[in-house]
């Protein structure tokens, strides 16, 4: 679907279930993500079930990143709906081993680019724990803006937003 300088990003497949899981059985990738309550993988699997629904609805949905170096899937990027809100939201995660190396903002920014220039949105979301500072991190490097502190997923999270114009006018993700 999606290639940057280190990443494929790919729609998920079926068979992609198994390296799901176990991407997000680690203990500190899924600590901002709910735990064991929402990662577990009868969670995963249903998770999967709704990427597959959100390609179909909207062209788009959370994908499975790979790394081009080794073709090894190391965690999971896209755009999906955020709940109930009836926004667009870009998410991000990854085995830890390859944290702090850019590939948060480097997939991040590619996905708000898509968003606004292939599937013509006209504005992009993005929450975190406020306890994740380096996903609220990489959202700001993105130029989005903080809006809000509330709960999704269940959980309290920092809201962060940016529109079309303010892409565009940003040099940051470009």
């Amino acid at each position: 679907m999606l290639e940057t300088e280190r990443l494929l990003l790919r729609k998920f497949t079926p068979e992609d279930l198994g390296k799901l899981i176990e991407t997000r059985s680690d203990e500190e990738v899924i600590k901002y993500l709910g735990g064991k309550n929402l990662q577990n993988p009868e969670a995963i699997e249903k998770r999967l079930q709704f990427y597959f629904d959100c390609y179909e609805k909207f062209g788009f949905g959370m994908c499975a990143m790979i790394w081009k170096k080794s073709g090894e899937m190391i965690g999971w990027s896209g755009l999906q709906p955020l709940e109930d809100t009836g926004e667009t939201e870009v998410g991000y995660g990854m085995i830890k081993e390859f944290w702090g190396k850019g590939i948060g903002f480097e997939c991040a920014s590619a996905w708000l680019k898509y968003g606004f220039e292939t599937a013509d949105l006209e504005r992009i979301v993005a929450v975190a724990s406020p306890e994740n500072s380096a996903s609220w991190r990489i959202m700001e490097k993105c130029g989005m803006k903080y809006q809000k502190t509330e709960t999704h997923y269940g959980l309290e999270c920092v809201f962060y937003a940016i529109s079309k114009a303010e892409f565009f006018s940003s040099k940051s993700c470009l």
